[in-house]
């Protein structure tokens, strides 16, 4: 989704402010040490670089000049060192490419790192689902960060040679003719106001470029994960059209861009055709005149384009600058709401009337309050249970009464209202979804998720893929447990199930809640598993509607849609229950 719009002196000045926030933190930084040594090099072979072109043009001048007067000693004196400067020339350029490879390397793995910790701390990837502000994170990260550690540099060094080639040749413009000088300041300075007069609308187009191109790459990810479901509902037809259209906005954007591309290049290329003329029409009548020689003349052409290129930085860059400053945005924006959702954080800690004790042994909920995340709506009020170690509780009701809900709020997806939550810390609890994660990795890496430095035998692992009736999955590995396969495609949902229990009873904590988590399971597989729950001792909550649930659980939390609820304990069929 689009942001809103900004004045363009607001939005300039908001990008400009986004873009010293993101530097300082990176020479701020751990690696501020190797940041710093690569940019004086660089600044280094900056200098070394105008001053070789420098000599160069003097060098230039000279064996011109020895042509132009037949001077063959001076022609081969001029000649040496006109490839003496190349040689070191080539040396300086090698090494500046180089330097400014490291340094902008180093800038993206930081800033990648440092996006993605921000990303995952207080569970921003989760909280950042459906932003309005915030659209393909994933691309911001990856691309986004690229592009603009690459273009910062590039345009920060750009400038540094502007300004060092404007002060070099500045002089040597001087010494042939003022007047040069003045028309290379007048015609810049003309050229660069005509640009952001015609081309100020490409910044705008840029950003909706990244946008667009992100949803049609989306897509066709969507596509790729779901490829069954789709298959299964027969819905290609539907999903053509959804990247069809997605494809037609790309190409829609893209039009448009090439068409303000064109107006601009129409501008830009009579500008450039034009600077090659007017240094000839100031310098041609002093030679014919014999006030200078012909190899000044070339001097003078190429000091004028050196001077005319350092003061029409903008307007040479204008097309390149507009997309920079549109990734500037986007990720300044990422940027932006990672630092609100790390001060909401504390805020909502500062200011939350719930009361949360993570040192608990039991699951203990006193008239608290379960609500939606923007808190505009109560889907419980003051549940009240308490579930101590080896006891069970399964919560029924209609769909969209809450049940899910409850297990968010425990785990702290969701922020609850006013009341007392007491459980033991995450570390000790496990949370299994309908529809388990698969990790990239090994069966290994499979089964010891989230816990990777948790070593296990291949005994263990075993052992237990046959306790949850998987032993077909050791042979889909030729008995090699660290080979990776795609198992989010190659195991069923049921067999997905069976693998979540694996690493739940490899994992054993106190607490476990169940969210549909047998769902996809027969009621044979179903059994044995809380069967095995609660031979285990693991104290346990379920979210589900099949009645054959009911005999594994102690009680019964029954919500209504109103937010009212009732808790019962569990007997037989049959039999009454009494309401707690």
């Amino acid at each position: 989704m689009s942001q809103p719009a900004l004045a363009p002196r607001e939005s300039l000045r908001r990008t400009l402010r986004q873009l010293g926030s993101i530097t300082k933190a990176f020479f701020a930084s751990e690696r501020r040490h190797r940041a710093r040594g690569f940019l004086l090099l660089l600044l280094v072979l900056t200098v070394a670089s105008v001053g070789v072109t420098l000599l160069t043009s003097y060098a230039g001048r000279d064996f011109i000049t020895a042509i132009e007067k037949k001077n063959t000693s001076a022609y081969w004196g001029a000649m040496s060192r006109y490839l003496g400067t190349f040689v070191v020339a080539v040396f300086v350029d090698v090494y500046y490419h180089w330097a400014q490879q490291r340094l902008d390397l180093l800038w993206r793995e930081w800033m990648s790192q440092h996006l993605i910790k921000r990303y995952f701390n207080n569970r921003a990837y989760y909280r950042l689902r459906g932003s309005e502000s915030i659209d393909n994170p994933d691309q911001r990260i990856s691309e986004d960060v690229r592009n603009f550690t690459q273009d910062s540099l590039s345009y920060a060094l750009l400038v540094v040679n502007s300004v060092m080639t404007l002060v070099g040749f500045l002089g040597v413009l001087w010494a042939i003719s003022g007047t040069l000088v003045s028309v290379a300041i007048v015609y810049a300075i003309w050229g660069t106001i005509m640009c952001f007069v015609i081309g100020r609308r490409l910044v705008r187009l840029h950003y909706d470029k990244y946008q667009r191109e992100a949803d049609f790459r989306y897509g066709l990810v969507r596509v790729r994960d779901n490829a069954e479901s789709i298959a299964f509902y027969r819905g290609e037809k539907r999903e053509h059209l959804d990247l069809v259209k997605r494809l037609a906005n790309v190409v829609a954007n893209m039009r448009t861009i090439i068409v303000w591309n064109r107006n601009l290049g129409f501008f830009r290329n009579s500008y450039s055709y034009a600077a090659l003329l007017l240094p000839i029409l100031i310098v041609a009548p002093l030679f014919m005149d014999g006030k200078i020689e012909f190899g000044v003349v070339t001097q003078s052409l190429e000091a004028f384009a050196q001077v005319l290129g350092a003061v029409s930085l903008i307007s040479s860059n204008f097309e390149g600058l507009s997309s920079y400053l549109a990734g500037i945005q986007r990720l300044g924006t990422l940027w932006d709401d990672l630092d609100d959702f790390d001060a909401e954080e504390d805020r909502t800690a500062r200011e939350s009337k719930q009361q949360l004790d993570e040192t608990s042994q039991r699951v203990k909920l006193d008239q608290l309050n379960v609500l939606t995340p923007g808190g505009d709506r109560t889907l419980a009020k003051e549940l009240t249970f308490e579930l101590h170690p080896k006891q069970s509780l399964i919560i029924m009701g209609a769909s969209g009464a809450g049940k899910s809900s409850v297990l968010r709020t425990i785990a702290g997806l969701w922020p609850g209202g006013s009341g007392l939550l007491e459980r033991p810390a995450l570390s000790n609890l496990m949370f299994l979804p309908q529809r388990p994660y698969m990790v990239q990795g090994s069966l290994r890496d499979q089964l010891r998720y989230p816990h990777h430095e948790h070593s296990m035998t291949d005994e263990e692992i075993t052992h237990i893929l046959h306790k949850v009736n998987l032993p077909e999955m050791l042979t889909r590995v030729d008995g090699d447990l660290d080979r990776v396969i795609d198992w989010s495609n190659i195991l069923s949902l049921g067999e997905q199930q069976r693998v979540a229990f694996a690493r739940l009873f490899l994992h054993l904590p106190q607490f476990v809640f169940l969210d549909e988590a047998t769902s996809a399971l027969d009621e044979e597989n179903q059994g044995l598993l809380y069967t095995l729950i609660r031979e285990s001792g693991i104290g346990f909550i379920s979210v589900g509607h099949r009645t054959t649930l009911m005999p594994y659980h102690d009680r019964v939390l029954q919500l209504d849609c109103s937010g009212a609820w009732t808790l019962q304990d569990n007997v037989a069929p049959g039999s009454s229950s009494r309401v707690l």
